[in-house]
């Protein structure tokens, strides 16, 4: 067996998922903000439950779901939170989201999601991998409509995407009455471009709160924030 990756408080099996654990998921389950003290958290796109487990970490939401399409990472999502201190607030629900959307009335608080989102169409050979990898299995329109559906009043919604998509992604939420109220920036290092962008939504237009991060200050390095952003989760840190 492949030894689990350990976090804190954690560890994470992750040799059935094609998804394995990446900055990206780290970031958005370190970020995601918890001040309106949510009682009910999805995660859409599970995979391996690293953000549940984080979220579960970090709040004392009553409910959280993740909602996964792959069987072989449900499963080891199901054994990740069974494992887990959390097990009795935690639940994955092994459906695609238009199923889940269909059959589900309750609504939640906070909705996180790390989406696939390459969007160029490059198969790898693994159906699995190119499945959470690729938009094609879940366009941002789809995530979108449906997190409308699931999005308690006051709620709010946080995802992670490639800078690039930040315009397009925006646009189509603001078409759904979502708008920004944090956006949070990334790069690797201090010459390197944007990479990616923390968004959190909710319902109707406010202020935004713009910032930058910064993930290394040199090679293996990592910058002051980028170690308070996720010192209670590695171990290294």
């Amino acid at each position: 067996m492949t030894k689990p990756f350990q976090f804190k408080q954690f560890q994470i099996h992750q040799d059935r998922c094609a998804m394995k654990i990446g900055t990206d998921g780290v970031l958005l389950g370190a970020w995601t903000s918890l001040e309106h003290q949510p009682l009910s958290i999805l995660d859409i796109g599970a995979g391996t439950g690293v953000v549940a487990l984080m979220l579960a970490q970090r709040s004392h939401a009553e409910t959280i779901d993740g909602i996964e399409i792959d069987e072989d990472a449900y499963e080891q999502c199901v054994e990740n939170f069974e494992a887990s201190n959390w097990a009795d607030r935690l639940f994955c629900y092994h459906a695609s989201l238009d199923e889940f959307v269909d059959e589900m009335d309750d609504k939640y608080d906070l909705i996180v999601s790390n989406p696939p989102f390459y969007s160029e169409i490059v198969p790898s050979g693994n159906e699995s991998r190119d499945m959470a990898r690729q938009n094609q299995s879940l366009p941002f329109e789809d995530l979108l409509t449906s997190v409308v559906k699931l999005l308690a009043n006051n709620g709010t919604f946080s995802t992670i995407i490639p800078f690039k998509e930040e315009e397009r992604f925006l646009e189509l939420a603001a078409s759904m009455n979502l708008y920004p109220l944090r956006l949070l920036r990334i790069k690797g290092n201090p010459t390197s471009e944007i990479k990616r962008s923390l968004l959190e939504l909710h319902v109707g237009k406010t202020s935004v709160e713009i910032e930058n991060l910064t993930i290394e200050s040199a090679r293996h390095q990592y910058t002051k924030e980028y170690i308070d952003l996720t010192k209670d989760f590695y171990l290294k840190m």
